[in-house]
């Protein structure tokens, strides 16, 4: 990593424990809001206060986006769980940090997983009742409903917890949470306790974890994308200071002492781990304990760790090798592990690098990522500078008096319109505690924002400078063109931290035009946050999601040093984050995601003229609604010394929801996430592995390695110009059937005829079979469940609609059965109460084929039996809606008699199975056949498998890669046919290909 990117590090003599000592209160008053609500209980520590810290949380709780709650010094024993509600922030105030106290052998916590406080959600989907109310809550509640991806806001900081002796399943906090949630400035001291926090979301500051079996235990977020932890220690933990899966786990300045194991990836599953200036004292067995070996979502990197007392810095667990330190103490200045692609063009191979060099004494700790606030007595209430908040009067001239005279101002909660730019001192410091309660905004059409011009700032900083914005809300309205909400030219040590750019909806009655207006124009609005013009410094916690806008995050002209940590960037029309002229800056854990609606032409990143860049932990997503295709994630223009570590493209999901047929957890994969993940326009080269651990692009200028798409010698396209075709069959003379969705259509092609359109009836086909008597069984997404329906190629207007039937033994049948499936099985908590175990992948994908299929469709000539996997549906019953179904959700359909074997991919282990077809749809004896998985597979008469995944590995029957079939696009669904049954069609999106094996 360039220099410009190091925190300095100056070496001073050890200490005997990297360990942060307690620290004191942050909010040493209560900052002055008459719309938070107080706690009012007895703080002795003997009284239960459970009920009373209750009531002040429902009291807060609002439907358009929660509220502030005040919690006084004290020591608070509770009983029960307390439950924090959605969009409620708990802000502990006094000269002490309040603490929340769990006595000794309190009933409830004595085993299992039992929390102390648990943040809560809401009836996401509107079903009436929670699919997974958490488990975690004493007494349990079934009414429950755990916060999830769509739980934004909550919050718990400056306030202690203490567990006494007896309490093995406590822990301090549930936290599965969404964007703008967080944890701060809290000392966990777990004492008997399983562990400090338990599940994660977002990002968490300035923690302290004293004991417990484990200071965090967690698997995948609610939303699936990464979690960042800041300024944090952890000391003295039984088994792990970290024991999590599928984390996304962002680690940055962060220390861990005095316990067996740094950081534990569960058996069986994958992380993509990045720690930054993390350190190790006193570790006994390993720094990082690393389990899914050989995996494409093991993602392991560390830049500039130290450690002392550390004799193995990274153990293997299904292996056994290590990557040992190097003497008493040492620096790890780079480590990596995982798929490493070696250049732009190519395909990755798994690698170890590590650079590893003996300290002759520890370096101090660095400074805190994030700046701490001044305190609270500095803080001038702008609401004492004349300052409304109320919605409908000008503020602008008030605020901007205030913010001249004041360095430090503080917003209390309200909507504070203006109608021109306000315009920061080079050290002012905007401080607001809730961005869904405290809010700029423009009414739309004002003046100063109209027409045609140069970008006008909604709040902007001046040039250079410390400033410091955080906790605030910012609307630009729904028609002012020149608008862009924030506009940050300030120095390398200023700090941007938990704002939000609200729209293009608001709830909470804030002016907005009537929908329908032709004037609010998407993609119609500057850049969100712009930072231009020599700005940069610490940006955290950022939540961009306004459609109106052209860019989340745009940065522009500056090589000053720039940090963001957490940012989520999303549903933008064209691109989510843009680098132009850029040098010298770091994202660390970056999401975009793209909606359905709003984002399917948007790419996530795009750099223009720009070097010296990192991306780690970056996480793309495309929404699983998605049904347009897109070629990529990145584009690469004259852009290089760019460095991309733990890089995660993808379009599944996973939801808990209830319907008619009950409730549940259901994975889901979509067929239309980013086609590559990185695009160098420039050198015309891309990157199809959408999942790895390692990539540096060469400085612009440099020739890439690769020259081009590489394409096989053999491979042919037989036909093109399509929107995005799947769900192919062949019949018994080797002829391709295929559909082309958006339009359709289910074409035909032989060498003969060549392309031809069997049907273009709209009733929405997804996947073929062909039966023995040459029909097509086709299953369609039409009709809240589906539909199965039969036609003659012959006649196609004759429509034969299949009835699900009682499933029985078909002898003589071929079961029909997904050719990939996503199953991960999130949301509902999977750790053993008993053991805390969890069930791997594996299991869960083992148990889920294995599962009977009660209904089935059954061909009218007897000879196809799909089992009738349960759909789910989201949106209203007619093509607005969408349905899921492992059937639905495949690029097509594979099939094989009971008691033979099948071949179909998991895509969420990125592994090929095969396994023996039950005369029910279940699958037994599930075997792991080649270690990529993809989008399809096939299995040729000659024991040879074929396998997509960026492009076609061709593996042996004993499971050895014996080459690669490279396609000028990225292949999606494999098919055998042709007459003698030797041609390997191969589909796209947009064209057909084939090759003879």
């Amino acid at each position: 990593m360039k220099a410009a990117f190091l925190v300095c590090t100056m070496l001073a003599a050890a200490t005997p424990s990297i360990a942060a000592a307690q620290t004191g209160s942050v909010y040493r008053t209560a900052p002055p809001d008459a719309r938070a609500v107080t706690v009012h209980g007895i703080g002795d520590g003997r009284t239960d206060d459970s009920a009373a810290i209750q009531r002040a949380i429902d009291a807060a709780a609002t439907p358009d986006g929660g509220g502030l709650v005040f919690l006084p010094s004290g020591r608070y024993r509770i009983t029960r769980s307390i439950l924090l509600r959605s969009g409620v922030r708990v802000f502990g105030v006094g000269k002490t940090r309040p603490v929340i106290v769990l006595a000794d052998d309190t009933p409830g916590f004595g085993s299992g997983v039992a929390a102390m406080v648990a943040f809560t959600g809401e009836d996401q989907f509107r079903s009436g009742k929670p699919a997974v109310p958490p488990r975690t809550t004493v007494p349990f509640d079934p009414t429950i409903f755990d916060a999830t991806q769509t739980t934004f806001y909550s919050a718990l900081a400056n306030v202690d917890f203490e567990v006494g002796s007896g309490n093995a399943g406590a822990v301090a906090v549930r936290f599965r949470v969404a964007q703008h949630a967080y944890l701060r400035h809290i000392d966990f001291h777990m004492g008997s306790g399983l562990a400090g926090v338990y599940q994660v979301g977002n990002a968490c500051q300035d923690l302290h974890f004293f004991g417990g079996r484990y200071g965090i235990v967690t698997e995948k977020t609610a939303p699936m994308w990464p979690f960042t932890l800041l300024d944090t220690t952890f000391e003295g933990q039984r088994d792990a200071a970290i024991r999590e899966h599928e984390a996304g786990l962002t680690l940055v300045n962060v220390g861990i002492s005095n316990t067996p194991v740094g950081i534990e990836i569960d058996r069986g599953y994958s992380d993509s781990l990045w720690g930054r200036d993390v350190r190790f004292d006193n570790v006994s067995n390993a720094a990082v304990l690393i389990s899914n070996e050989n995996n494409v979502h093991t993602q392991i990197g560390f830049d500039n760790a130290v450690a002392r007392g550390v004799p193995v810095f990274a153990r293997m667990r299904e292996s056994g090798v290590t990557v040992p330190g190097k003497g008493a103490q040492y620096r790890v200045r780079d480590f990596s592990y995982g798929l490493k692609i070696g250049a732009l063009g190519q395909m990755g191979a798994y690698a170890t690098e590590a650079s590893i060099v003996p300290l002759a004494r520890m370096p101090a700790a660095p400074a805190p990522a994030i700046r701490p606030l001044p305190p609270v007595a500095e803080w001038a209430n702008a609401r004492d500078l004349g300052v409304r908040g109320d919605g409908e009067s000008d503020d602008t001239a008030a605020l901007q008096r205030a913010i001249d005279t004041h360095r430090v101002l503080y917003l209390p909660s309200g909507r504070y319109r203006i109608s021109d730019t306000l315009t920061l001192r080079p050290d002012s410091v905007l401080i607001a505690l809730h961005p869904a309660r405290t809010r700029l905004f423009l009414r739309d059409d004002e003046a100063a924002f109209a027409g045609v011009g140069s970008p006008k700032a909604l709040l902007q900083s001046a040039k250079g400078g410390a400033a410091i914005v955080s906790g605030l809300g910012l609307w630009a309205g729904s028609i002012n063109p020149r608008a862009s909400a924030l506009v940050w030219r300030a120095g390398a040590a200023s700090l941007v931290d938990d704002v939000r750019i609200e729209g293009p909806m608001l709830r909470d009655g804030t002016t907005q035009a009537k929908p329908g207006d032709p004037r609010v124009r998407p993609d119609g609005q500057q850049a969100s946050i712009w930072v231009t013009d020599g700005g940069g410094g610490t940006f955290s916690g950022i939540w961009s999601p306004n459609t109106l806008a052209s860019a989340g995050f745009r940065v522009s002209n500056t090589t000053t040093p720039g940090h963001v940590y957490e940012l989520s960037a999303e549903h933008h029309y064209r691109h989510e984050i843009v680098l132009e002229n850029v040098a010298n800056w770091e994202f660390l854990a970056p999401q975009t995601e793209q909606e359905v609606r709003d984002g399917v032409n948007a790419i996530s990143t795009g750099f223009h003229d720009s070097r010296n860049i990192l991306f780690a932990n970056y996480h793309s997503y495309r929404v699983t609604r998605t049904a347009k295709p897109m070629d990529t994630a990145v584009r690469l223009f004259n852009s290089g010394d760019l460095r991309f570590r733990n890089v995660l493209v993808n379009a599944e999901s996973g939801f808990a929801s209830c319907d008619m047929k009950g409730c549940g957890t259901f994975s889901r994969a979509s067929k239309y996430p980013f086609e590559n993940a990185i695009t160098d326009v420039t050198r015309q080269v891309q990157v199809r592995e959408r999942n790895f651990a390692q990539l540096d692009v060469p400085a612009a200028g440099a020739a890439a390695t690769a020259s081009g798409v590489p394409v096989t010698p053999g491979v042919e396209k037989l036909a093109d110009g399509f929107y995005s075709i799947a769900g192919a069959a062949v019949d018994a003379e080797g002829k391709l059937y295929f559909i082309d969705r958006f339009y359709n259509r289910i074409h035909g092609w032989t060498r003969a005829a060549g392309l031809t359109t069997v049907t273009d009836l709209p009733l929405d086909p997804v996947s073929l079979a062909v039966d023995r008597s040459g029909k097509l069984l086709v299953l369609s997404s039409a009709g809240r469940d589906g539909t199965v329906y039969s036609i003659d190629p012959k006649q196609p207007a004759q429509v034969h609609v299949i009835a699900p039937t009682d499933t029985t033994p078909h002898a003589s049948a071929t079961t029909l059965l997904p050719g990939n499936v996503w199953a991960n099985g999130e949301f509902d908590d999977r750790i053993d109460p008993k053991t805390y175990v969890y069930p791997t992948l594996a299991d869960f994908f083992t148990t889920k084929m294995g599962e009977a299929k009660a209904r089935q469709y059954v061909s009218p000539d007897g000879s196809l039996v799909l089992p009738a996997f349960r759909v789910w549906n989201q949106g209203p019953d007619d093509q607005q809606g969408w349905r899921w179904s492992d059937p639905l959700d495949a690029y097509g359909l594979v099939g094989a008699a009971t008691g033979s074997r099948v071949v179909l991919a998991n895509s969420s282990e990125d592994r090929t199975y095969s396994g023996l077809v039950g005369a029910d749809g279940a699958l037994s004896d599930l075997k792991i056949i080649a270690p990529r998985g993809g989008e399809s597979a096939v299995q040729g008469p000659d024991g040879r498998l074929y396998v997509a995944d960026g492009q076609v590995f061709v593996y042996g029957a004993d499971g050895k890669e014996l080459r690669r079939i490279d396609t000028p696009e990225r292949p999606l669904q494999l098919v055998l046919g042709g007459r003698d049954g030797r041609t390997l069609f191969i589909l796209t999106h947009h064209a057909l290909y084939a090759t003879a094996i």
